[in-house]
């Protein structure tokens, strides 16, 4: 199994993940069951920490969306089987571009998974003739997929121009554990790229930190026996060296919390009614768990200027 195939399978765990916590009630997802095959049923601190991924992503998305209304895009990196842009949809909430990119080969297989789906389809667009897909790729009038490789930026440049990217409006760039899987020096291209072609960005990164304890050490160790290689473990290392990798690119600044910020501000009537889900045995390991995983956002321009606190 080659490095990036073994990146690729970490799609299919995180929609299992997904798929778990939704069955169990932690937030809805009518569009999770198009992308999984089978049911298996996860820890609950598993089912806790994507329910604090998925709740504190969508906190930061929302004082975006708060800022911009629907004149702005968002291009999710490293997407996989991702259904952000069918819970918008389903949620009222427009935006003038959504793109989707990954490898051509998970790419494809979502176009297929997308086109076995009248529910995704049409959520899409009802009109007939307006969802075109070749190969990889799928083009719609607000919702596109691309597949390529984020280390490739020539290609993707031109991919995203013929998805008809505006690079002057609010562009809202969403990655969750993408750039660790990538060596330091492409990853800080790609940062870097964005920071350079794009003038009023705003960026959340959910990823893992304080990789350098002893449980970050055996979460490394689990990670590289399934084949997976955290190349970009050295910007993992603490809140700052996540911050630091934005600044240093070209970004006007950044912050970053660890899960368990994140987890307490979430709100309380919810988490409430999610603890109660059901019961939890391994209190200190999910404390463990989210105390290695952080989001850190970081922004260019004046849209987000002022967004600098949970």
């Amino acid at each position: 199994m080659s490095f990036d195939d073994g990146v690729q399978a970490t799609n299919y765990d995180a929609t299992k993940c997904k798929y778990s916590a939704v069955k169990m009630g932690y937030w809805q997802d009518d569009f999770i069951q198009y992308f999984v095959t089978g049911y298996e049923r996860k820890t609950p601190e598993i089912n806790r920490g994507y329910y604090a991924r998925t709740k504190g992503v969508a906190m930061f998305m929302d004082k975006f969306l708060k800022k911009t209304g629907s004149n702005c895009q968002i291009i999710n990196l490293g997407a996989g089987f991702d259904t952000l842009y069918w819970r918008m949809k389903n949620s009222g909430i427009i935006v003038n571009n959504y793109i989707e990119i990954d490898f051509a080969s998970v790419t494809s297989k979502k176009c297929i998974l997308i086109k076995k789906s009248k529910i995704l389809l049409q959520t899409i667009s009802p009109h007939e003739g307006e969802v075109k897909m070749i190969g990889s790729d799928l083009h719609a009038p607000d919702y596109h997929i691309i597949g390529t490789d984020l280390r490739n930026l020539t290609e993707l440049d031109k991919k995203l121009t013929q998805c008809g990217i505006n690079f002057d409006i609010p562009t809202m760039f969403l990655t969750e554990c993408v750039l660790v899987y990538m060596e330091p020096e492409s990853s800080s291209m790609l940062l870097h790229w964005i920071a350079k072609k794009f003038n009023d960005i705003f960026y959340i990164n959910y990823e893992q930190v304080n990789m350098n304890d002893n449980f970050g050490r055996i979460m490394l160790d689990n990670l590289r026996n399934r084949g997976c290689q955290l190349a970009g473990v050295d910007a993992c290392l603490s809140p700052q060296t996540q911050m630091d990798r934005f600044v240093r690119v070209g970004w006007d600044s950044a912050r970053s919390w660890n899960m368990i910020n994140v987890y307490e501000y979430l709100p309380e009537e919810d988490r409430y009614r999610m603890e109660r889900l059901e019961m939890l045995d391994e209190l200190e390991l999910l404390q463990q768990l989210l105390q290695h995983y952080c989001i850190t956002i970081a922004w260019k321009g004046i849209t987000m200027a002022d967004v600098d606190h949970l």
